[in-house]
């Protein structure tokens, strides 16, 4: 009984590994870079490579340059700088979407445009929702990449009963399936509990998509009411009648200070304005702690008057906490690096899973003439390697793409998009063309790439190695030295690539056995 408990769990790992492994990675590879995603978009949008003082922006000077903006449909937010954001920018919505502003907290200087999604707008709504909008299909198929990690974690503990021996045991024999089982199983063992918890938390983040019988049931199939009660948030609907202009935002950010202990405003948010009914929502730092809570103050716009405090009630608290646990916006540089470490391992522990599958069938399988190996290497090296090659096409068209750039309609941003997914698209098809060269071709790639990335930025801004160590610019000089530890890993595992394939080549083997002969 025991035994054949253990094989159908067997077969459940190994087949949701195969079919459901390049969502995996894909999921696991954009989580892992978000972890960085601010650090990103400093890199990206070189205009904003600030070195943000600490010192607090007035929330009314700040006020007065946005109403020289063109007009703008509310609700639209300002948000206050950080040592990760530092910079103070505003968010709103057009006529034809979503638009943001810069402005230097020295002055508030209005910046250049960004020209691109950069990080925080392509790969982090990347990872959950694979911008798949329609009828929430991206959202829920994330959602299934999360049960399955949940589903691989504990049926890969029960099939591998010496998984915690094995965890000490790294044999590099000439059977290459060996060697990336040990790697697979200690990748696993390292990570376990992050995968769990990174799995679980996002699971919990959107409960009311993947589990909405609770707020059906309960609210009568209201959700705006779930999420009123949930969150205890405020709103109320416009007057339809012109209003006077917005009191004083530092009062109303000082109030709210005072009753968060000292900790500073983060967010601010108009609604309704030029209405009589408008209102300001106050929201505190998020870096202070590891919950994302919210907890606002609202305000009447007109008077300044605390309309209501929100309070997290306590289940909703913890589903905070568990949200603050996945994004990890606290501020925390140790536990961010650690997360980011984690994250590449878990993107191993997804590749090598991939490799087992083929190596230990591709005698078998090219012996009776099947596709199924090859097929399935394809898929696996353009979702995990082509992925990563993907990524770095989308830096470099970054730097090499000119202000105002257009192409078929297509703006800017839109152009780096294109230039990822062409690039990603393209290492499928190298991958099938190429069978058991590809992992190698890629990995060189990558490292040409990263390579490639870090030497355009020093020429189309200035701002090498050095230059940004010397001048405090962290994240850019963060972003060029991890660039360039992944062109060396890259370079070193296609060498190393490149060695076991021909020593497994079968001329080579010929060879060598006619020689000690």
């Amino acid at each position: 009984m025991e035994q054949t408990f253990r094989q159908s769990l067997n077969w459940l790992h190994t087949w949701t590994g195969v079919v459901l492994g390049p969502l995996l990675f894909v999921v696991f590879w954009t989580g892992t870079i978000c972890v960085f995603d601010k650090e990103i978009d400093r890199w990206m949008i070189p205009q904003t490579r600030l070195v943000y003082s600490g010192e607090p922006v007035s929330a009314d000077a700040l006020l007065v340059e946005v109403a020289k903006l063109p007009a703008r449909n509310a609700p639209w937010a300002m948000i206050m700088p950080t040592q990760r954001d530092p910079f103070v920018w505003i968010a709103y919505r057009t006529p034809t979407g979503f638009d943001r502003k810069f402005f230097d907290p020295a002055g508030l200087k209005l910046l250049p445009d960004a020209e691109t999604w950069a990080a925080t707008r392509f790969f982090f709504p990347f990872h959950y929702t694979l911008h798949i909008s329609s009828w929430n299909i991206g959202l829920w198929l994330v959602g299934l990449a999360g049960m399955a990690m949940l589903a691989l974690c504990v049926s890969g503990v029960i099939i591998h009963r010496k998984i915690f021996a094995d965890f000490f045991t790294l044999r590099r024999s000439r059977q290459p399936q060996r060697l990336i089982l040990d790697i697979h199983n200690t990748a696993g063992t390292l990570g376990f509990i992050f995968y769990v918890v990174m799995a679980f938390s996002g699971l919990t983040i959107f409960a009311a998509t993947y589990f909405p019988s609770g707020w059906m049931a309960g609210f009568n199939g209201k959700q705006q009411a779930y999420f009123t009660e949930a969150f205890d948030s405020y709103f109320r609907p416009k007057f339809d009648k012109p209003g006077g202009p917005v009191a004083s935002l530092d009062a109303m950010a000082d109030t709210a200070r005072r009753a968060w202990g000292g900790l500073g405003p983060y967010f601010i948010r108009i609604y309704h304005e030029g209405d009589a009914n408008a209102f300001v929502e106050v929201r505190p730092s998020i870096e202070a702690e590891v919950a994302m809570r919210t907890d606002p103050f609202y305000f009447d716009a007109a008077t300044g008057a605390v309309l209501h405090r929100s309070t997290t009630p306590q289940v909703t608290g913890i589903q905070q906490y568990l949200t603050g646990l996945h994004f990890v916006q606290f501020r925390h540089w140790t536990l961010r690096w650690v997360y980011f470490l984690l994250g590449v391992l878990g993107c191993v522990l997804i590749a090598t899973g991939f490799l087992f599958w083929v190596e230990s069938r591709r005698k078998a399988h090219d012996a009776a003439g099947l596709g199924g190996v090859k097929f399935v290497e394809g898929l696996a090296t353009g979702s995990t390697a082509g992925m990563v090659v993907a990524t770095l096409a989308f830096l470099i068209a970054n730097r090499l793409l000119p202000s105002g750039a257009t192409l078929l309609g297509g703006q800017r941003y839109e152009l780096e998009i294109w230039a990822f997914f062409i690039v990603w698209v393209a290492t499928f098809a190298h991958a099938w063309l190429r069978p058991g060269r590809a992992w190698i071709d890629l990995c060189w790639i990558a490292a040409a790439s990263a390579m490639t990335a870090v030497l355009l930025n020093a020429l189309t801004t200035g701002d090498h190695l050095a230059r940004s160590i010397a001048q405090g610019k962290w994240a850019v000089a963060g972003m060029d030295l991890v660039l360039l530890v992944g062109a060396i890993v890259a370079a070193v595992t296609a060498r190393r690539l490149q060695r076991r394939k021909a020593a497994t080549n079968p001329t080579n083997l010929v060879h060598q056995r006619g020689v000690t002969s």
